[in-house]
């Protein structure tokens, strides 16, 4: 190598490590920190190139992006006093790199392991207001605002912005799950039994309803046919009346020969009846 290229490769190098430590690129899905002999000096720095001082100024970077964090199971009671195995995951992301910094300096584990406490206490305190069956139907936004209103502020303090809370999976410990299923079991065959017992009373009731109405009924029409039969009776009889005053002779007549036609002729049957009786007046007068 010719020697009068050496000053000019040392140059080079020399104008490409300055330039690289002067610049430092930010993409969009990050977030920056300046720093100057290790104090924050700058936070809000948007996607691009950016300047700074070699020696004197340091810059990190951390996602800005949602981060998501899987939690192992975790033990939680209930307004009942019942242990629930609770697994979960969070989604955050850094809202103020620079609180977060001074937070957690940086370091993501830590932070996640702090966010996981604070998501434990509003788990905590979300579940004990409930029972079992409230925990499993809760509605999902319902859930999370509480949570959020457990941890919201504690969130706050360390950078974060808590996105989304998700349980994964509930389960009762194996030593109670027998027992709460029983003490279930009996709660659903108790309510089984009373929603038999009411609706057969119910039953009993309309039965008790229906048979009064009946009664009631078959009476009114026995009262009307014994009425309409007492009015024919009588209407009848007036017609009758009328008749045999009008015509006695042959009301007479009339009524002897529907008197033969029910007594006589009828088989095995025996008449003791005096031959000089009115009953065969008009048998023995064929003149009349």
């Amino acid at each position: 190598m010719p020697r009068r290229l050496l000053p000019v490769l040392i140059g080079a190098v020399a104008a490409y490590w300055l330039a690289s430590g002067m610049l430092f690129q930010v993409h969009e899905t990050e977030h920056a920190i300046k720093f100057r002999f290790g104090e924050i000096v700058r936070t809000d720095y948007e996607p691009g190139l950016h300047v700074m001082i070699p020696v004197v100024n340091t810059a990190r970077k951390f996602d800005r992006r949602v981060l998501t964090r899987n939690y192992p199971a975790e033990q939680f009671l209930t307004s009942e006093g019942k242990i629930l195995n609770v697994d979960f995951f969070v989604k955050w992301r850094i809202s103020d790199v620079g609180q977060y910094y001074q937070a957690t300096g940086g370091d993501e584990e830590a932070g996640a392991g702090r966010l996981a406490e604070i998501v434990k206490d509003g788990l905590k305190g979300v579940i004990a207001k409930r029972t079992i069956q409230q925990v499993v139907a809760a509605e999902r936004a319902e859930f999370i605002g509480d949570i959020l209103q457990f941890a919201g502020q504690s969130v706050s303090q360390l950078g974060f912005t808590l996105v989304d809370v998700r349980v994964k999976r509930i389960d009762l410990p194996d030593e109670v799950s027998e027992s709460v299923y029983s003490r279930m079991s009996q709660d659903f065959k108790r309510q089984a039994a009373q929603l038999r017992a009411e609706g057969d009373e119910q039953a009993q009731r309309i039965r008790a309803e229906a048979d009064r109405e009946r009664t009631e009924i078959i009476a009114g029409g026995n009262r009307d046919a014994q009425k309409i039969r007492g009015e024919g009776d009588a209407l009848s009889a007036a017609t009758y009346a009328r008749a045999y005053q009008r015509y006695p002779d042959f009301y007479s007549f009339h009524r002897s020969l529907q008197a033969y036609r029910n007594a006589l002729g009828q088989p095995n049957d025996v008449l003791v009846i005096a031959p000089e009786g009115e009953f065969f007046q008009y048998l023995k007068q064929p003149g009349r």
